[in-house]
């Protein structure tokens, strides 16, 4: 086969191929349409709920059936994208108001997913069908293939209400993202009609009807003042806090009931909330509560908090505020597809773009309405004129020998072939010009229209067709007339689906949490060979010491308010805060430090564990099993900011053996796996960085290592042992650095 070969830069086709896929994803998946409020999948769902007839008042149909078909006809996507988008649109504590009526498991507050969709159900909601999908048949909207040309789907729904403000948005594209709050109908509607009256309103008279996002799971929003900045770029951060309120409980204690969540703590966050109290109290940043239990249900959300008699209650709101989600942060932007790009509106761009649509769908469905009422006329003005003229009507059908004889006829008055009773019925004849409408209408005229009765009644939708011809092209004319029109069906949707509004607006103050000030007291860090770690009192310490010593692999006495640094062999330092470790009784468990610190015990082991308050003024000693050596000033180890840092750098295949603060005046010996010890004066050791590698202490022999480092303080003789040989290591003779040592014998 004959073809064409096109040369081309390769980059060039992946810039074009990566910005259609990324449009595709900004337009036809992610961001909602400005007019509607509505992704391409929920507008396609919604769509075949509509088209496959299920409506509010019918029974509920599977929702596998509506996947099914959705997918199947529209939205060739996958089934789960569709399931989960009909789910949200469902679901009241996410939507600030539920476009399908869901009947099943759609899911909890809490997180629970919704079940399969082969157990549940789902129909349309009333205001779905009466402000979203009402008047397709009128040719309000534009209609194009679907992804096979088998289908019709609309471009966008004829959504009345102004949906992207009341339901919000959220969706993730290709290097973009929208997030747009929910707000209350009511007040958008009113901000609506104001923008139809005065087209030149600012955001800050918007605002007089819009106080500010109303989300369905209420709480308080505390930055009223950032608000107008916000609606006017479309960009910011929306501070809202959960509702708390005081109970009594019994015997003169109180409870601390969560009523409200942020918007951004429902899901998994309830559950990370929970257990963020409870790390609160673990930790003894507040001794006050004593019980903490979910209490939700399908009433509302109900967390409670006990607490022990005298609790100082603001602190423990502003603690609760401070240290957990219950305040949290919803980032604004309001990004949406206006036009067939993506653009970040302000308030008042996107009601200009609602109302723009309304005008347009409003012209539309009233330029249809005026056609079909003008063929109306039409057709009842030629059955008037027929009713005057029936007799000869009647002649002329009898003297035809065909339809189209007769219509011929009625419309251009051509009465040859036609039998007449008389020449003056056949002048008459000739005179007949109905339209061809009308003789179609003449022809399909059943005899019982002549009783007079039915006559008056044609008069009178004569009568009818002719006001509201009128009236449609007042309404099509007349700017006010159309506002009208409008601003009254946005007054039958508020009375029938409006609700009170949910969050609270105010200015609050940051808060300022004083911390408590910790009473400092002397512990003992233990931790086992396993890596489990906690404190206990000196007391109890003294009266386990030789368990301790003997079961545990380091013992470190130290400040509860200190810092204890765990060295590895992987090069790391891990400093944990020692009120993190659980304080307790000797045979307590404890806990895993990899739960405290960044600690992987897949990657690396504990070789020496201190605290940070007995080194700050020392030297620690570094020795590799590669025989690197240095010395690091413990001071570099007090790091604020930082919960792991490099404690020294390694070369490839090398692991640190040992970390140790020495006296300067010690000796250091150096056994290899094969036998070599090496003594030399600890002084020989240079001062590095933490970040440093090192020098070599000693020269190591073909596939030999060190094996245990040796230190010679004061006035001990220490031992050690190869090949079941004792060795002195003090008999050792003194060598230097970067030596290869002696070999035992």
């Amino acid at each position: 086969m004959d073809g064409q070969i096109i040369r081309a830069e390769y980059s060039d086709i992946m810039q074009k191929s990566y910005i259609d896929y990324a449009m595709s994803v900004i337009i036809s998946r992610a961001l909602p349409d400005v007019r509607d409020g509505l992704k391409p999948v929920q507008r396609r769902t919604l769509y075949d709920m509509y088209e496959l007839g299920i409506r509010y008042d019918r029974p509920y149909r599977k929702c596998a059936r509506i996947v099914g078909d959705t997918m199947g006809k529209f939205h060739p996507h996958g089934d789960s994208s569709i399931y989960e988008a009909l789910v949200v649109m469902a679901q009241d504590f996410k939507k600030g108001m539920t476009l399908v009526d869901g009947h099943g498991n759609f899911g909890s507050i809490e997180g629970d997913g919704a079940a399969a969709m082969r157990y549940t159900e789902a129909r349309l909601e009333k205001v779905t069908q009466d402000a979203f999908l009402a008047d397709l048949d009128k040719d309000v909207v534009d209609f194009g293939p679907n992804f096979d040309e088998t289908e019709r789907e609309p471009a966008v729904l004829p959504v009345r209400i102004p949906n992207l403000l009341v339901n919000g948005a959220d969706g993730i594209a290709v290097g973009m993202v929208t997030s747009i709050p929910t707000h209350n109908l009511a007040e958008v509607i009113d901000a609506v009609k104001a923008m139809i009256r005065n087209n030149k309103i600012t955001t800050e008279g918007l605002m007089k009807y819009i106080k500010g996002p109303d989300f369905p799971t209420g709480g308080i929003i505390v930055n009223k003042d950032e608000l107008p900045a916000i609606y006017e770029t479309g960009q910011g951060k929306i501070r809202i806090r959960g509702r708390v309120e005081l109970e009594k409980a019994k015997g003169g204690k109180e409870r601390l009931v969560i009523t409200e969540i942020p918007y951004t703590m429902i899901g998994a966050n309830i559950g990370k909330f929970l257990n963020d109290v409870a790390s609160l109290v673990e930790t003894k940043k507040t001794t006050d509560i004593v019980d903490i239990s979910n209490q939700s249900s399908k009433e509302g959300i109900r967390i409670v908090l006990e607490l022990k008699k005298g609790a100082d209650v603001e602190r423990l709101k502003n603690l609760l505020y401070k240290k957990t989600r219950l305040e949290d942060t919803f980032g604004v932007n309001m990004l949406a597809v206006a036009d067939g790009r993506p653009e970040t509106l302000g308030l008042r761009q996107i009601l200009e773009y609602h109302v723009d649509f309304q005008f347009e769908l409003a012209t539309r469905k009233y330029q249809n309405l005026l056609e079909k009422e003008e063929k109306k006329k039409e057709i009842q003005e030629g059955l008037i004129r027929a009713c005057d003229v029936i007799d000869l009507i009647i002649e002329i059908l009898r003297g035809s020998k065909s339809r189209d004889q007769v219509k011929a006829c009625l419309v251009d008055g051509v009465t040859e072939g036609i039998k007449f009773k008389s020449e003056k019925s056949k002048k008459l004849a000739a005179k007949l010009a109905f339209t061809e409408a009308q003789a179609n209408a003449i022809l399909d005229m059943r005899l019982y229209r002549l009783i007079g009765l039915e006559v008056e009644v044609l008069m009178k939708e004569h009568e009818t067709t002719l006001a509201n011809i009128a009236r449609y092209r007042d309404i099509l004319n007349n700017y006010d007339s159309m506002a009208a029109v409008i601003i009254k069906e946005l007054d039958a949707f508020k009375r029938e689906f409006c609700r009170p509004r949910r969050t609270s607006i105010e200015n609050a103050e940051e808060i300022v949490l004083e911390e408590q000030k910790i009473e400092e007291m002397p512990v003992v860090f233990l931790m086992d060979r396993f890596g489990y770690v906690r404190t206990i009192d000196e007391a109890a310490y003294e009266r386990n010491r030789e368990a301790a010593d003997t079961e545990q692999r380091f013992v470190i006495h130290c400040l509860n308010t200190d810092r204890v640094c765990v060295f590895t062999d992987a090069g790391k330092a891990h400093l944990l805060k020692v009120l993190d470790v659980p304080f307790g009784k000797f045979r307590d468990k404890g806990t895993p430090v990899d739960n405290l610190c960044n600690y992987n015990s897949a990657e690396e082991n504990f070789v020496s564990v201190m605290a940070l308050n007995d080194i700050k003024d020392t030297v620690l000693t570094f020795v590799t099993k590669q025989a690197m050596v240095k010395q690091v000033e413990g001071c570099e180890f007090d790091v604020v900011s930082k919960r792991t840092i490099a404690a020294t750098k390694l070369q490839d295949g090398d692991a640190v053996l040992e970390v140790h603060a020495a006296h300067e005046q010690a000796h250091l010996v150096l056994a290899t796996k094969n036998g070599y010890f090496l003594r030399f004066p600890l002084a020989e050791i240079p001062l590095k960085k933490k970040t440093a590698v090192g020098v070599r202490g000693m020269k190591l022999g073909a596939g030999d290592e060190l094996s245990a480092v040796y230190w010679l303080e004061g006035g001990e003789c220490p031992e050690a042992t190869f090949a079941d040989k004792p060795v002195h290591l003090n008999r050792l003779r003194i060598g230097s650095r970067d030596s290869k040592g002696t070999k035992t014998r």
